[in-house]
């Protein structure tokens, strides 16, 4: 399991069609093979910021995920409403305690 993080920096008009747009498409996203979780966070200080989350059994998981039309559709609506650049990291989990 690794997980992948994206940073994602809207123009303050885009915000809340990018949340209408993640609220319709989140289930079908959670749902694509090999996806184990799949979270939103917004930035306390910069309203602008969010990051998602997701959670993937193999990188060939998430890979096949970005070669999808779903994504090629979601992705051509999302990169209209940046201010600036998105960034992204695959992680290994090492630790989680709650």
């Amino acid at each position: 399991m690794f997980v992948r993080i994206v940073k994602l920096s809207f123009h303050e008009e885009n915000i809340a069609a990018f949340l209408e747009n993640f609220e319709t498409i989140k289930d079908q996203i959670r749902a694509t093979p090999g996806n184990l979780l799949l979270e939103l966070y917004q930035d306390k200080t910069n309203p602008n910021i969010f990051f998602t989350y997701s959670y993937w059994e193999q990188e060939s998981d998430l890979e096949n995920y970005r070669k999808s039309d779903f994504f090629n559709e979601v992705w051509s609506f999302t990169k209209k409403l940046f201010n600036d650049k998105p960034e992204a990291w695959s992680v290994n989990k090492l630790a989680s305690l709650q």
